[in-house]
């Protein structure tokens, strides 16, 4: 079986398959849009990667979003950088879909619909594992005085 976040390939060979610059590549990864492994201090990016980094050159190239509005809508991912996400189910499948939500790593399929914000929030795996993640409150959150 193939470990699809095992990093394998150079920001070189990286930025050749998805006809960017390999600077491009770095922009994004000091934005935290993208988090490649270190091997000897060289970034050694996944096949997960490569899914991540196809997903938000759609958005620049297609939907015509800027580095802001990219990492906004990879926030609304809680599954971006969770290992073995399993993506989005098919558009055969049963389950219901959020169609205004393709999904990052299966092409043509989407995010599944939640019933409720409990199913949203409180059952992803990303948030049952983060110490902390109910403290955090932004700046916007906090009374003005």
């Amino acid at each position: 079986m193939i470990d699809e976040e095992k990093g394998l390939y150079t920001i070189g060979t990286v930025a050749e398959i998805i006809e960017e610059h390999p600077e491009t590549l770095r922009v994004w990864e000091r934005n935290g849009i993208v988090q490649p492994d270190r091997v000897n201090n060289q970034r050694r990016y996944s096949n997960n990667d490569l899914k991540r980094l196809k997903f938000i050159k759609h958005l620049i190239d297609e939907k015509g979003l800027n580095l802001a509005g990219v990492k906004q809508v990879v926030r609304m991912y809680p599954c971006w950088y969770m290992r073995n996400c399993k993506g989005g189910p098919q558009q055969s499948s049963s389950i219901p879909v959020n169609y205004a939500k393709p999904c990052w790593k299966i092409e043509g399929s989407f995010c599944f619909k939640p019933n409720d914000k409990a199913e949203m929030c409180g059952a992803c795996s990303v948030y049952k594992h983060c110490h902390g993640c109910d403290k955090v409150v932004s700046q916007d959150d906090m009374p003005h005085q």
